[in-house]
C-alpha cells in the first residue's frame, strides 16, 4: 500500500463545478426555519497576476443593473475555486519540502527569531503596531509571518507551514496566545473588534473610518483570505464564519463595503471547510444580493419530474453532465465512506484508503468520492475544535 500512495497523484478538478461541493449534499434539513436567522452563526451578535495569477481577491465586481438583459454576463473564477478547493482538501498533491523542517513559523511566534527581511520580532508587532494603521497598511512583509500557510506567499523569505509544525504550534500555549493577539490586531486595523472566545465580531468604535479605507484599499482582501486560511490551518476554524458573516452583512445589507462583495462571495466564504456552514452563509447572501438574478453561487433551481433531473451547480455554465449510468452509480456508492471505504483523517490531512486504480475509471465515482472525503474532513475538523484557547482569552 505504501507503494500505491507513492505513485498515486491526485487528479485535480478542471471546472468550477468540480471544485465546489457546497450544494452537493444539500438537504431539506439544512434549510432554516421560516422567519428564523439563517446566518448559521450562533451567539448574540449577529488571486496577484492570472486573474492576476489566481483570481485577484482585490478585484471589485462590475456594477450590475436590475435588468437581466442589460446586466453583464459574469461567471465564477476557476482559479479561485481551484485554489480554495486545494485548501479545503488539505492540498491533495502536497509534497513535503526537501529542506529540513526548522519550525521557523513556530520559532517566530515564540519570539525566538525575527521576521525576515525586516528583523522585527512578534512581540514588537503585537505591542507597538496596534493602532499604527499606516505601518500595517504599507508594510507588506509581515502578513506571511503572522498568518502562515502551507503554500508560498509574496514574501519568499517566509516559510511554508508543514503538518508537523502545525501539530507543534497547536500544542504550544504561548504561540496560540500570540496568534490570537495577531488576529485581534488585524481585526482592529479593519475596524472590527473580537467579542468573545466563540469568534463573534462587531464593528469597532472607529469602524466608519476603517471601513472606508478597507473599501478603497482592496489589496487587503488578499490579506483577509490568507488570515481566514491560516485560522483554519492552526486550529481556529470556528472563528471564520462570524467574520465572513459580518463582511456579508456590511457588503450586501448595509453597503458599507460595496467593493468587497465579489471577494467575500468568491473567496472568503469558500475558505470555510464545513459545507453546511457555507450553505447558510450563501443563503443569507442570496437574500440580499442585488440584482438577485445575477447571484452566481447557487444553488440553481432543481428540475422537477423525470428525465434525470438534478441541478446545475453554483456558477454553472448551464450545461449539465449526463446522468450517471447504473455501473457508475454502483461504483460511486462502493467508493463512498458509508459503503466501506476507509478514510484516515486528521485535522490537516486525509488519505483515501481504497483501490485507486479501480476508482479512477469512472469520473462520476471520483467526484462522489471527493464530496464524501470533504464531508469527512469537515466532521473531523469541527470535532477537533475544543476551544483550547479558553484559558488565553480574552486577549
Amino acid at each position: 500500500m505504501g507503494n500505491l500512495f507513492g505513485i498515486w497523484r491526485f487528479k485535480e478538478p478542471s471546472t468550477v463545478e468540480e471544485c465546489d461541493s457546497t450544494w452537493g449534499s444539500d438537504t431539506e434539513g439544512d434549510e432554516p426555519a421560516a422567519g428564523g436567522d439563517d446566518s448559521g452563526i450562533s451567539g448574540s451578535v449577529s488571486p496577484l497576476a492570472s486573474e492576476r495569477a489566481a483570481g485577484e481577491p482585490g478585484e471589485s465586481s462590475p456594477q450590475l443593473t436590475d435588468s437581466p438583459d442589460s446586466a453583464p454576463k459574469l461567471k465564477r473564477s476557476f482559479y479561485a475555486a481551484r485554489d480554495l478547493y486545494k485548501y479545503r482538501h488539505s492540498y491533495p498533491n502536497y509534497r513535503k519540502p526537501r529542506q529540513p523542517n526548522e519550525y521557523r513559523n513556530l520559532r517566530f511566534y515564540l519570539n525566538k527569531i525575527p521576521l525576515v527581511p525586516d528583523g522585527i520580532y512578534i512581540e514588537e508587532i503585537l505591542t507597538k503596531w496596534r493602532g499604527d494603521y499606516d505601518k500595517l497598511e504599507h508594510n507588506h512583509n509581515y502578513i506571511q509571518w503572522l498568518f502562515p500557510l502551507r503554500e508560498l506567499g509574496l514574501n519568499f523569505y517566509a516559510h511554508e507551514l508543514t503538518q508537523d509544525e502545525i501539530k507543534e504550534f497547536q500544542s504550544t500555549r504561548e504561540a496560540k496566545r500570540r496568534f490570537l493577539a495577531a488576529y485581534s490586531l488585524m481585526l482592529d486595523f479593519y475596524g472590527i473588534k473580537l467579542l468573545d472566545k466563540s469568534g463573534n465580531v462587531a464593528r469597532a468604535s472607529n469602524w466608519q473610518e476603517r471601513f472606508q479605507h478597507l473599501n478603497e484599499s482592496q489589496h487587503n482582501y488578499l490579506r483577509i483570505t490568507r488570515i481566514l486560511k491560516s485560522l483554519g490551518e492552526l486550529g481556529y476554524e470556528a472563528l471564520k464564519a462570524p467574520l465572513v458573516h459580518l463582511f456579508l452583512e456590511e457588503s450586501l445589507s448595509h453597503t458599507t463595503l460595496p467593493n468587497m462583495q465579489h471577494s467575500v462571495l468568491e473567496y472568503f466564504v469558500y475558505t470555510i471547510r464545513l459545507p453546511a456552514t457555507r450553505r447558510r452563509l450563501l443563503r443569507y447572501a442570496r437574500k440580499h444580493y442585488r440584482p438577485a438574478h445575477a447571484f452566481l453561487w447557487g444553488p440553481l433551481p432543481k428540475k422537477r419530474g423525470g428525465g434525470g433531473g438534478g441541478s446545475t451547480g453554483a456558477g454553472s455554465s448551464g450545461i449539465r453532465a449526463p446522468a450517471p449510468t447504473p455501473e457508475q452509480q454502483r461504483r460511486g456508492e462502493e467508493m463512498s465512506p458509508s459503503a466501506g471505504s476507509r478514510i484516515i483523517v486528521s485535522s490537516h490531512d486525509a488519505v483515501l484508503y481504497q483501490d485507486v486504480a479501480g476508482g479512477a475509471k469512472g469520473s462520476t465515482g471520483l467526484t462522489s468520492n471527493i464530496s464524501g472525503l470533504e464531508g469527512a474532513l469537515m466532521i473531523v475538523g469541527v470535532r477537533g475544535e475544543r476551544n483550547e484557547y479558553n484559558d488565553i482569552f480574552p486577549l
